[in-house]
């Protein structure tokens, strides 16, 4: 199959998935409000096209005199053929060209009704267009056509398009017109196809199929399909426990095993918003108390990943990938800047139907996201619909309105093995793999070597800077094999190995971890993807710096592996200097170099790092050259060349029982990392190899151990395997999280080497007191939290 232009892209890109609530911008088209059906069509205009904004000001009076240029070219090139509408989109074998052709025909739509294209209300453009919608019809699209290849063009693409079409240009098509488009959309999106919540109709495809039906009912007038989509969404609300959806702790899952809050999870959010704000007021209107399970996920699911106006890529899986799509009329990058634009719009969006406490506070949330996303400004991005561009304009000119500070928190997503650690003056994430959760998805030509990214991949930006270290052609040109924190085989795989759609899942059960909500011990049982390899590696996050671990370290592959410390994009020109043990290294590219652990090195511009263990650490300064059709067959063929710092540890061939341990100090200064360099006693390595590994940290009244299985590591010994955190408090009180990222044990007997003279929380017993304090906590209650820890409060004997 072709790929083109990512299908869910066009949603953004041309208005369809983050709109706004309002008055239609032109309602010469809707003809006289008649009905119930009128009524609704006349709000979908105004969800797609959005209101209070000035079509003469800026940014939108460029936008719409692009529309309008771009409109016209399409009218001018349109050449009706058998299999085609236009000589660039044959959709005879692939019906993404189906797709892509109604996705023009919309956009033409969208320049004939909206006031400043310079085409509003043409009569040539009204003629293209009736033209163009009767080929698609006759050629393609109607009651009598077999489905062929991609589903999703057929059930989501090209109807959600084309019932937009309907709406925008409801009173220029004929009675007939309507009726053929509508029993197009029934043929091939029966009621059957929300029959049961199974399949490909979860989570986001069950929202954007609910649209279709919804949207379909208001063009025919067919109440009964209005009511069945608003019943169907009712499966998307609640908690799962496994499969697609929204979990307890924040996670959200598409495709069974992958992790999605910033893709499907996007397109869910603003489908939602789009449904609720259509069906609000009517006798439709969705009242299911479920739903509030997704309002409360704006800041419990979709917040954590938000930073600086961007969404983690290690929520979006194969999105990354996309870049410049070859078939985008308007060549713009796609990047986790315009994946949080999205976001942020389908936020304020989604506001319009929450309440008011909610709504004033996602709109300060918005407001300083967007305001510190100085790396791409909002408002500036041509990706945005003109609706979602207006609700973020309007929020940021709003003076009653103060922009809400980052957090200062750890976010554990255990369900999708993800971790997000925020700090004042930066953010981190991580990106494991289990048998829960896959290595990287691939799948339709996409993401073909995000082989490692579920390896232990560690990416941070700073407060003021780094904000494009994934957004500047990072995906096309870093190494697959050396990506930051991972470590991983050198083997060489092939394009997609693994397979599609999240069949890559290591056989690893014990991925995750403890936190007190600001620090954390987070601990990955790695294995390979297509290799051997085999490793214990271990993160404990805390105020200014990663601690990490790795030990264990074993593989037969016959080649090389390396643990990456970082891996830093330093742009298409960056000079930053490296600085080695206070010396100086050479700025030229090519350049590598080997030095003895332990030591420490600065990168101009980005950080520290502190290399505490004995083996010896590598750097290197390199250019890389790669295009995004390397990594995803629709994408743009051109040549980028980006430079980078590399510094790694090499385990060299067939390592058996290899380790490392370093700190990653974001936003470090060259002094403050000789400083912690040369202060040993700062941090306590407790324990590191495959038994368990832990670490202490005596001002930050932290101790963390990952257990791998039953044992002793200084004041802790655990009766199984487990992850411990421990902060004990100025108050004389201590808190220790416990939990069993196996999933597999229902109670745990836990001995702390401490005096305790009362437990503060009902949560453990105290079994014994004559070697220290007993706990015996139970996970039984947390049936449906998978992976979800205990909570012990204690005062200090």
């Amino acid at each position: 199959m072709t790929d083109v232009w990512s299908r869910r892209a066009f949603l953004t890109a041309v208005g369809g998935s983050v709109v706004l609530i309002g008055s239609p911008a032109f309602q010469a088209v809707a003809g006289t409000v008649t009905s119930v059906h009128d009524a609704m069509r006349t709000v979908w205009q105004g969800l797609v096209l959005g209101t209070e904004f000035s079509a003469t000001e800026e940014p939108f009076r460029t936008r719409l005199t692009k529309l309008g240029a771009q409109a016209g070219q399409w009218r001018s090139s349109m050449a009706p053929a058998t299999g085609s509408l236009w000589p660039d989109q044959v959709f005879t074998t692939d019906p993404e060209w189906m797709a892509q052709s109604y996705y023009r025909l919309r956009a033409m739509a969208e320049a004939y009704v909206r006031p400043g294209t310079g085409l509003t209300g043409d009569a040539g453009l009204r003629t293209a267009l009736l033209t163009g919608l009767d080929h698609m019809h006759a050629q393609a699209y109607n009651a009598s056509q077999a489905r062929y290849g991609n589903w999703w063009c057929w059930q989501i693409g090209a109807p959600q398009a084309l019932l937009d079409i309907c709406v925008l240009l409801y009173g220029q098509l004929s009675a007939s017109r309507l009726a053929d488009y509508c029993a197009a959309v029934d043929h091939f999106v029966p009621d059957s196809a929300v029959a049961s919540y199974a399949g490909t109709s979860t989570g986001a495809n069950r929202v954007d199929l609910c649209r279709v039906l919804a949207l379909r009912g208001v063009v025919g007038g067919d109440s009964a399909k209005i009511a069945l989509a608003r019943d169907a969404l009712s499966p998307v609300f609640p908690y799962v426990t496994t499969g697609d959806g929204l979990y307890r702790d924040g996670s959200f899952i598409q495709h069974t095993y992958v992790a999605y809050t910033g893709s499907y999870g996007s397109v869910m959010l603003g489908g939602l918003g789009m449904l609720f704000g259509l069906l609000k007021g009517t006798a439709w209107e969705v009242t299911d108390p479920g739903s509030q399970i997704v309002f409360d996920a704006v800041e419990h699911a979709w917040a954590p990943f938000l930073f600086n106006g961007l969404v983690m890529d290690a929520v979006s899986g194969r999105a990354p990938s996309r870049g410049v799509q070859v078939a985008d009329p308007l060549q713009v990058q796609m990047d986790d800047h315009t994946r949080g634009h999205a976001i942020l719009a389908a936020i304020l969006l989604l506001a319009e139907g929450a309440g008011s406490a909610e709504r004033a506070r996602w709109r300060r949330l918005v407001k300083g996201w967007a305001a510190r996303d100085y790396y791409s400004p909002p408002l500036a991005d041509t990706t945005q619909s003109l609706s979602a561009l207006a609700r973020l304009s309007q929020v940021s000119a709003d003076a009653s309105v103060t922009a809400e500070a980052e957090p200062v928190a750890h976010r554990l997503f255990p369900s999708m093995d993800r971790a997000v650690h925020r700090r004042p003056a930066w953010a981190a994430s991580l990106s494991m793999a289990s048998k829960r959760i896959t290595h990287y998805e691939t799948g339709n030509g996409e993401n073909l070597r995000g082989w490692h990214t579920g390896s232990g991949m560690l990416c941070w930006w700073g407060a003021t800077s780094g904000n494009g270290q994934y957004s500047d052609a990072f995906w096309p040109t870093v190494d697959p094999y050396r990506l930051p924190g991972t470590t991983a085989s050198r083997k060489v795989l092939a394009d997609g190995a693994g397979g599609d759609w999240g069949a890559s899942r290591p056989d690893a059960t014990w991925v995750g971890g403890t936190t007190d909500g600001e620090f954390a011990s987070v601990g990955q049982h790695l294995k390979g993807l297509g290799s051997t390899l085999t490793a214990r590696k271990s993160w404990f996050f805390l105020d200014d710096t990663v601690v990490c671990l790795g030990a264990g370290i074993s593989c037969t592959d016959g080649v090389g592996v390396d643990s990456v410390i970082d891996n830093r994009n330093l742009g298409a020109a960056g000079t930053h200097a490296l600085t080695v043990g206070g010396t100086l290294q050479p700025g030229t590219l090519g350049w590598t170099a080997s030095f003895p652990g332990p030591g420490w090195a600065h990168l101009a511009g980005f950080g520290g790092y502190v290399m505490s263990g004995s083996g010896t650490f590598r750097a290197l300064r390199q250019a890389r050259t790669g295009k995004w059709s390397d990594i995803n067959r629709s994408a743009s063929t051109t040549s980028l060349t980006r430079r980078y710092l590399t510094l790694w540890y090499d385990h060299g061939t067939d390592p058996t029982g290899g380790s490392y341990a370093y700190q990653m100090m974001p936003g470090a200064t060259a002094a403050q990392t000789s400083a912690r360099a040369a202060a040993p006693g700062w941090l306590t390595l407790l324990a590191n190899n495959t038994a368990a590994q832990g670490v202490s940290v005596g001002s930050l009244g932290f101790t963390g151990v990952n257990f791998w299985q039953s044992g002793t590591v200084g004041a802790l010994q655990a009766g199984a395997p487990c992850s411990v955190t421990v902060r004990e408090r100025g108050d004389g009180t201590a808190v220790l999280r416990v939990s069993d990222p196996t999933r597999t044990q229902t109670s745990l007997a836990l001995v702390w080497n401490r005096p305790v003279a009362q437990v503060l929380s009902q949560a453990a017993s105290v079994v014994s007191a004559s070697t220290g304090t007993r706990l015996q906590l139970g996970f039984g209650s947390l049936t449906g939290q998978a992976g979800a820890s205990q909570e012990v409060v204690v005062r200090l004997g």
